[in-house]
């Protein structure tokens, strides 16, 4: 009984939305682009970021495991092999361990900036829909009025009172439609900066915890041996300052 139901309104739902986007004018379709665009890049954004993928676990608690003066070279092989973000800003910090600090943390800073773009990729699009969605809906519904009142006049009597009314409210579906699109992208878009905000606190935290462990009790005219199985991976040695 529900599914003869609800076949019975299927329809009629399909109808109206059909009918409200149709009526909406020209302006409907670069809305409907824009909402498939704001909710793919959504889509992908989610999976990009989630903190496993820019944070595994398993670096995050070898970094903080170790400790002060250990050799890293554990930490080493798994970020070797390891493809997420923290990891790559790591890797960068262990390969100038044998540079003065300064250059260290310059290099380090350099490539966070990187991570920094590659996590913020897509935003910008989810920006520029929360700016053009309500404005393509306003133009339509400007556009849909110019038509309606363009018309005024030619019919008389209650007829025309009719076809004014609805003429505006079919005029006003591209608004409607434009901040139905605006509003659900702009909280997304914001709740996606708030979280690579946050993941880049946490990793930059991290990465001076790490080099402040590997250069513990260095005295500033040491030079730094090479690590046991990373030679190979260290640049050459320079003396610390």
């Amino acid at each position: 009984m529900i599914l003869a139901a609800i076949t019975i309104e299927t329809p009629e739902t399909v109808n109206s939305v059909f009918g409200f986007f149709t009526k909406g004018g020209l302006f409907m379709w670069p809305l409907l682009a824009c909402s498939i665009v704001s909710v793919t890049m959504m889509i992908l954004r989610g999976l990009a970021l989630r903190r496993n993928k820019v944070m595994p676990p398993l670096v995050e608690n070898e970094i903080e495991r170790l400790t002060p003066g250990e050799s890293p070279e554990r930490l080493s092989r798994i970020v070797h092999h390891d493809g997420s973000s923290l990891s790559r800003i790591a890797r960068v910090a262990l390969q100038y361990l044998r540079s003065p600090r300064s250059e260290n943390v310059e290099a380090v800073q350099t490539r966070a900036r990187h991570e920094m773009v590659r996590l913020e990729k897509g935003l910008i699009i989810l920006e520029v829909i929360v700016g053009i969605a309500p404005l393509l809906g306003l133009i339509g519904a400007v556009s849909g009025l110019v038509h309606v009142f363009s018309q005024l006049g030619l019919n008389s009597g209650a007829s025309d009172t009719r076809q004014i009314a609805l003429g505006i409210s079919e005029a006003l579906n591209a608004t409607v439609f434009g901040l139905s699109i605006a509003v659900p992208t702009l909280i997304g878009f914001t709740y996606f900066s708030r979280k690579v905000e946050v993941m880049s606190v946490e990793m930059e935290t991290l990465v001076v915890e790490l080099i402040s462990k590997c250069y513990y009790g260095r005295s500033s005219r040491e030079y730094v041996p090479a690590k046991a199985g990373a030679a190979s991976s260290l640049p050459i040695s320079t003396p610390v300052v």
